[in-house]
């Protein structure tokens, strides 16, 4: 399988542009030991290139996005492959990030998504509910109808829905990580100037 093989069947990169671009963006961040999670180039009044970037745990930080920026940035002049003058976006994929890999579905197992295909299923595009895993090439999901399965193949776009429950998940993985610190969050300035929170 081509790496472009891999990127076809992916909603990582959709256009022939995108996948071109995935091919020499993927191995740079992979060598930092970070995964490409999502990449397009958008054009209208100005060209931009996003570049969605994450630990394989999870939980990249400000300084990560930087590093990939700049790292990323040196390969595409020294490749060029876009034509047009553009801004180059690194992020993360944020809390409710796009799924955009077969192992994202698996992960995000318990957690609410709209999914959406490229071609009608049973006379709907968008599914919307609780991710229950994969099963070879399907992402199932439970929709009032019951759990369905979805070849990954079939699908435009997919995303977390952003609910208390991810945002819960997401700060308890951090405070694991070691990324936030709650003695950052115990006092709170008020506007009068005094602190809240103080022993």
């Amino acid at each position: 399988m081509t790496k472009d093989q891999t990127y076809s069947n992916s909603l990582i990169a959709k256009a022939a542009i995108d996948r071109r671009l995935a091919e020499i963006i993927s191995p740079v961040i992979e060598d930092m030991g970070f995964e490409l999670v999502r990449v397009r180039l958008m054009s209208g009044k100005n060209t931009t290139l996003q570049i969605m970037a994450d630990k394989p745990e999870g939980g990249i930080e400000v300084d990560d996005l930087a590093l990939i920026n700049q790292a990323v940035g040196t390969v595409l002049d020294v490749e060029d492959p876009i034509l047009d003058e553009y801004t180059l976006e690194v992020s993360s994929p944020g809390i409710d990030r796009p799924l955009t890999r077969l192992k994202d579905f698996d992960m995000f197992e318990g957690y609410e998504a709209k999914l959406e295909t490229e071609e009608l299923i049973d006379g709907r595009r968008r599914f919307k509910g609780e991710l229950a895993g994969v099963e070879g090439n399907e992402v199932l999901i439970n929709v009032e109808e019951g759990t369905i399965g979805l070849d990954f193949g079939w699908l435009s776009d997919a995303k977390l829905v952003l609910t208390d429950e991810l945002i819960k998940e997401m700060l308890r993985q951090r405070k694991a990580a070691g990324a936030l610190n709650e003695q950052d969050f115990d006092e709170v300035q008020t506007e009068d100037g005094s602190a809240e929170g103080e022993d």
